[in-house]
């Protein structure tokens, strides 16, 4: 999956840290996000760290958050390794 695509719309914050927990390999795709939600509303470290990297990513200037960081949405206009 890739992660640009999958948020090039508005994604609520718990759907958003899923897809990026999926692109990065810590959670499988074969377990919708609707049976995974309990990992980012109960204090799971994991889910608390993907929220944390979606903060970082908005940092960065990848993401772009809205509603006090409740939802997110991909920003950065092109890959960050092509250089002219």
């Amino acid at each position: 999956m890739i992660l640009s695509e999958a948020m090039a719309d508005w994604v609520e914050w718990d759907q958003a840290a899923y897809l990026l927990g999926v692109s990065v390999g810590a959670l499988t795709a074969d377990v919708p996000f609707s049976k995974s939600k309990r990992i980012f509303w109960e204090a799971d470290a994991a889910g608390q760290g993907l929220h944390a990297a979606l903060l970082a990513l908005v940092e960065a200037g990848l993401l772009e958050a809205r509603n006090d960081d409740e939802e997110f949405r991909w920003v950065a206009s092109g890959y960050l390794n092509v250089f002219d």
